[in-house]
């Protein structure tokens, strides 16, 4: 009888540059430990991520060695002991610099209590990218001004970003004045949503703990919202099919002149030689509303380790492989965001990508989400929320207080 080939399962966040990235580390963690087990790699999106991990229950029952994890599903994951506690393994053999070499910021999520759920695998907060080359084109500037009366610049305010994505917004040309991710699948609208939010002075959670989305600050918010992915004078038609990566993708194409969005989908610009974008681009604050102040949104991913899993001292080593600095560097050579303060500052990498050093002002803007268990469910009620606005004409303010009811059902944890 032929025994079952050992196989080591990696769940893998599907991003290009994600899973050539993990090949590689995979392929060199091998090679150096003389590793013999074979490796599947599975990459899937965000839906089917969630389900495989927690819904399927993936990381307590085996099928998964290793997974990305984002942060949004800690305290759900947690809840339910589907990860290894890392602590046993980081006490007596840390990764390099660990934990000084990483941002506090990237290390307080996946802490419960003594236990630590996953290391750093990707980042970059959102903020507001751009095309560089068509802000500071002479004949765009002029153009500009004579339209309106004022200089073009990167918009600071949610106004001037739509003025602006409409005066960019040609058709015929195949670019648009911005594209965003409408997608709905309980994240983009979600993130947009607490953005356009918090940017107008408001805040998610009251001093109770309770997620509250029927504040003004929220209706003011999620009415432009709505008019902003609306508007076919300034947005991207496919903005409704778009998730992040897609509208990345689009972005990095040359069709659009500005996107809120990850930092990381602005450096993949300048990583990848091949992009048509390339050393146009650059990144700045995200605007704000009146009585408000720019934010970002710090959501990042991990590696972790199933509870489940067989291979957990093998899983540990190849954590600690892939989290060395030159690995995390690795990362970010192929398109992703490493997590390393040595490689926001790291010289060949701002050489590529010349606003990588902006990183670090934009943790000190970032905001979080709250650390629910429930917090897909609230995400998805969010998200419903956001959808009706957009694709009915119902009052902002009737459908943000029928969410809450919603919310305000849930089993609070």
């Amino acid at each position: 009888m032929t025994p079952e080939p050992t196989v080591f399962r990696i769940a893998v966040r599907k991003f290009g540059p994600f899973e050539s990235a993990m090949a590689k580390l995979w392929s060199g963690f091998c090679e150096e430990t003389g590793c013999p087990l074979a490796v599947e790699m599975v990459p899937m999106d965000l839906h089917e991520l969630h389900a495989s991990l927690l819904t399927d229950e993936g990381l307590k029952n085996g099928a998964w060695d290793v997974a990305h994890i984002s942060t949004d599903w800690l305290a759900e994951a947690q809840a339910v002991d589907a990860l290894e506690n890392l602590v046993p393994y980081l006490t007596p053999n840390p990764p390099v610099d660990f934990p000084q070499g990483w941002s506090p910021s990237l290390l307080g999520m996946q802490q419960f209590g003594d236990a630590v759920l996953g290391l750093p695998f990707h980042d970059g907060p959102e903020c507001l990218i751009y095309r560089r080359d068509l802000f500071e084109n002479p004949a765009e500037q002029a153009a500009f001004q004579q339209q309106h009366g004022r200089p073009l610049q990167v918009p600071e305010t949610w106004e001037e970003f739509q003025a602006v994505a409409r005066f960019f917004q040609r058709p015929a040309n195949n670019l648009y004045g911005l594209v965003a991710a409408g997608y709905p699948d309980g994240h983009n609208t979600v993130f947009d949503f607490c953005l356009h939010l918090w940017t107008r002075g408001g805040q998610l959670v009251d001093t109770q703990g309770q997620v509250r989305i029927d504040s003004a600050a929220a209706t003011e918010g999620l009415a432009f919202y709505r008019e902003l992915l609306r508007d076919h004078a300034a947005a991207h038609p496919q903005t409704m099919q778009y998730e992040s990566v897609t509208a990345g993708q689009a972005f990095a194409r040359g069709e659009a002149a500005m996107m809120v969005n990850w930092f990381g989908f602005a450096a993949v610009c300048d990583v990848d030689t091949a992009c048509p974008v390339r050393g146009q681009v650059d990144i700045a604050p995200i605007p704000q509303g009146a009585g408000g102040q720019s934010a970002s949104l710090n959501v990042y991913w991990l590696y972790a380790i199933g509870a489940g899993s067989r291979y957990k001292d093998v899983a540990y080593e190849f954590l600690r492989y892939a989290t060395r600095p030159e690995n995390d560097k690795l990362l970010t050579l192929e398109g992703g965001i490493g997590c390393r303060i040595s490689t926001w500052h790291d010289a060949d990498i701002n050489g590529l990508v010349p606003y990588y050093h902006k990183l670090e002002q934009l943790h000190q803007q970032a905001e979080t989400l709250p650390r629910h268990t429930n917090w897909a469910r609230i995400a998805a009620i969010i998200d419903e929320v956001v959808l009706q606005a957009i694709n009915t004409d119902a009052p902002v303010a009737e459908l943000l207080a029928a969410g809450q009811q919603k919310i305000n059902s849930l089993d609070h944890v």
